[in-house]
């Protein structure tokens, strides 16, 4: 296989002739943007031959490959991670310098695509890449959203929703694929019609549709040649204007396809608190779920005769429950189109779906009403009807007379749809994504359908592409890894172990703690330019950055940092080294703790930030709309990593291996994959605090918790309440931040107060605070910690993930690509 030989005269050439050809302009005319555009298209030249040769392979070798099904893919930005995997970035660096040209300033131009949220989305982009660098045939399957979730602006303290725009410039590294577009089916009603030769046949009449069109991203993998494709569909009207309905007068017959065609890809995850946002949000799952499954298996037709053998060459990978629906889409094909009976139907789609459980929180499943699910999917309702009453003859047969596990366990039940089940039924394998999380799965949540279905259980642990948060987000630190043990690491990240041997070298210690500060002087610049707020690289940069989420406790962060504020009022000499508190996160639009949370972080930093008196010895950030280009930095920055979820409710968290990575100390409870960090790095290198996920589900299986208790016998902590409700963080408004207070303490807000225990656990996380500072205080010590921590970050690559997915559930064929 040859290496992609880098002509750097025509690599300037080529940028030069897209300004002109694209802009009409000259390089010294073209804006940053319109440099960034013509860079990239230079660059997706490049990968098109790659793409290309792929797909020849693809046709030439055969191989099984993976749909990856996932309402989410948040990718980042794709110029910076294209040219690392292609292994130019060094070689584009130097060629636009000596044309005057600055890479960070044109990477800056790119916005990051809009197309995920949290975790679930980054985790989908992470994988695709391993994917990809490993040599595996993989197609990502999503909805290429307009406006994405939304882009988030800070305004007096709260957060303010605004449209997130990110195709307004069009996004170089898409291709539209019109030739492979389908029609989408919604509501009407069906028809049974019996057949000449016997058979009944279903057909949806009365409907309305949309066209699903793809457009295709490329995920180019490392050094290999490999190309695999995001497919994200677009949604177009059947027919964009109806005349004839014009004609008659009726305006909104003659655009209402035009409309549905819009509001499904207008935006990520719509607020579904009332009926129109739930039936959008089904119409989206569905919508780009029968686009993919009919994409794949015209894919598979293309080239086999044998609809029975679709197992051997296609596996649909169901990211979280919102996938579930291709389950049911699958056998209406088979039933419906080729035609066959429901025992080959069924065979074939329980050998071909597999299912990621991503989420402990019962919430989170989801059920949808069956009067919405009917009407917009009358056959696909059909046949969930027709899986549930089969799945409860097999559940009686195994559990005779007990009719509470039929009660817990169908898949239609008291006036729902749980998705979950149906996934859990019809899927060949079902996975936890951290260890302790898989045990809650079987031991708990599932424990029914482990009962039932033990072979189908296994986990696979989280990971992350050490080429994206090592590589493109922390150069610094990369080069110095490589210059210590060499590049077998980035595409072997168990490799990174040999650094463990620098931990207790002194030159490395300082080498190491030299580059964390450049780090922290690049974010507080950041900080400075985008918050106004002047951040001292020298003190403890203490993070916590994800969707926040009243089990994710920000709100147990900030008021631990509420009481430091007020021992240091009591106590100005008290001994103190200085801390940077930093925090990043979107909260869903109808999500109202969620929100007030960020207004109480905003107000908080307000009042200790221009609290003269203290000597800068706190401050607080919060940085704007958080997303994957800053976050880069912010990881490769941070000191501390805050990952002090209640117990039992994280399934894993990948920030987390992400901070471990780049150097950070993990600050946390023994909950998701903190567990397995541990375990990795030694107690020593951490700091644990907290109840266990034994104690939390103990406490919450007996009802015996009583936050009143704490509130009335810790006099710091009853403070820290009382200023929530007498102004003090908000003067104009001493109401404000109520709803907090009452969630902590009292019982008519919530199932019970203080759901996710954060004052139950508040002194043992401020115990662990007071081990950080110190700890932090020796230079040496912490920074053969940290070394150690990058050192044991190997099993939590997103290659380890991948081919664990691979040899235990998916069995693809590598392929190798010539070009």
């Amino acid at each position: 296989m040859k290496e992609n030989v880098f002509n750097k005269e025509a690599f300037i050439e080529d940028v030069k002739e897209n300004v002109k050809n694209l802009y009409r302009k000259t390089l010294d005319e073209a804006s940053q943007q319109e440099i960034f555009q013509a860079v990239s298209y230079t660059v997706k030249d490049v990968i098109i031959d790659d793409w290309l040769a792929t797909q020849k392979a693809f046709d030439k070798q055969d191989p099984k490959m993976v749909y990856y099904m996932s309402m989410e893919f948040l990718m980042g930005r794709a110029l910076g991670n294209n040219m690392i995997n292609l292994k130019m970035y060094k070689e584009v660096k130097e060629a636009l310098e000596e044309i005057g040209l600055n890479l960070d300033e044109i990477e800056d131009q790119e916005p990051d695509p809009a197309l995920g949220n949290g975790g679930l989305g980054r985790l989908a982009a992470c994988f695709m890449e391993s994917l990809a660098t490993l040599g595996y045939a993989a197609y990502g399957c999503g909805i290429r959203y307009r406006y994405g979730m939304f882009k988030q602006k800070i305004k007096d303290g709260f957060q303010v929703e605004v449209p997130d725009n990110w195709l307004k410039n069009g996004y170089p590294f898409e291709l539209r694929r019109p030739e492979y577009s389908y029609e989408v089916k919604f509501g009407g009603y069906v028809r049974a019609e019996v057949t000449e030769e016997g058979k009944t046949r279903f057909i949806q009449e009365n409907y309305q549709s949309v066209l699903a069109v793809p457009y295709d991203m490329p995920i180019v993998g490392y050094g290999n040649h490999v190309v695999d494709t995001l497919m994200i569909w677009d949604a177009e009207p059947m027919e964009c204007f109806e005349l004839d309905s014009f004609d008659k007068g009726d305006y909104h017959k003659a655009v209402e396809q035009e409309n549905l065609a819009r509001n499904l890809v207008e935006v990520l995850y719509p607020n579904d608190n009332h009926i129109a946002g739930k039936e959008l949000r089904l119409k989206q799952q569905y919508f780009f779920v029968s686009a993919s499954v009919q994409r794949a298996l015209a894919r598979y037709k293309k080239h086999h005769d044998d609809i029975h053998k679709l197992p051997e060459k296609v596996t649909f990978q169901l990211n979280d429950t919102h996938p579930t629906v291709a389950v049911a889409e699958l056998m209406r094909i088979l039933l419906d189109e080729e035609g066959l009976s429901w025992d080959e139907a069924w065979e074939i789609t329980t050998k071909t779906c597999a299912y990621t459980n991503h989420t402990i929180m019962a919430e989170a499943l989801e059920k949808w009403p069956i009067e919405i699910f009917s009407r917009l999917l009358p056959r696909i309702y059909q046949i969930v009807e027709e899986i549930n009453r089969r799945f409860i003859l097999q559940i009686q047969a195994e559990f005779p007379g007990d009719n509470g596990k039929v009660a817990r366990m169908a898949i239609v039940y008291d006036g729902q749809v749980k998705m979950a089940h149906l996934a859990i039924a019809a899927g060949y394998s079902v996975n936890g994504v951290a260890k302790l999380h898989t045990e809650i799965l079987k031991n708990e949540q599932l424990h029914d359908f482990y009962e039932l279905f033990p072979q189908k259980f296994n986990n696979k642990t989280n990971g992350i592409t050490q080429r994206r948060f090592l590589m493109h987000g922390d150069p610094l630190l990369a080069d110095w890894v490589s210059e210590h043990i060499g590049n077998d690491w980035i595409t072997n990240l168990a490799h990174i172990e040999k650094l463990a041997i620098y931990a207790t070298d002194k030159k490395a210690q300082q080498e190491f703690m030299n580059i964390k500060y450049q780090n922290k002087l690049r974010l507080a610049k950041y900080i400075k330019e985008h918050n106004g707020i002047e951040v001292d690289p020298r003190s403890i940069f203490d993070v916590q950055v994800k969707r926040l989420h009243e089990y994710k406790r920000q709100l147990l962060n900030i008021l631990h940092v509420m009481y430091l504020y007020n021992e240091l009022k009591e106590h100005p000499d008290m001994d103190f080294y200085p801390r940077t508190f930093i925090f990043g996160a979107k909260a869903a639009a109808g999500y109202k703790n969620a929100k007030l949370t960020i207004k109480l972080i905003n107000n908080v930093a307000d009042v200790i930030n221009n609290d003269r008196s203290i000597n800068g010895k706190i401050k607080v950030v919060f940085i704007e709309d958080y997303r994957v280009s800053i976050a880069e930095w912010i990881f490769a920055a941070a000191d501390v990593s805050e990952q002090i979820s209640t117990a039992s409710k994280e399934a894993s968290g990948t920030g987390n291996m992400k901070f471990m990575l780049n150097g950070a100390l993990t600050l946390g409870t023994m909950d998701g994959a903190n567990v397995e960090i541990v375990e990795e790095v030694g107690k020593e290198n951490a700091f644990i605090f907290g109840m266990s996920s034994d104690e939390v589900i103990a406490h919450e299986r007996n009802r015996d918790y009583d936050p009143m208790q704490i509130f009335n016998s810790d006099q710091d902590i009853r403070k820290v309440l009382m200023q929530l409700i007498n102004g003090f963080y908000s003067p104009n408004d001493p109401e404000l931040f109520r709803d907090l207070y009452n969630s902590l303490l009292n019982t008519q807000c919530t199932q019970f107060a203080d759901t996710y225990f954060i004052l139950k656990d508040f002194r043992s996380y401020a115990e662990a605070q007071k081990r950080v500072m110190e700890a932090y205080k020796d230079e040496e010590g912490w920074a053969k910690s940290a070394i150690l921590n990058i050192a044991h970050a190997g099993k939590f690559s997103s290659d380890r993930t991948i081919q664990e997915y691979v040899d235990d559930i998916w069995h693809l064929d590598k392929i190798t690509v010539e070009v």
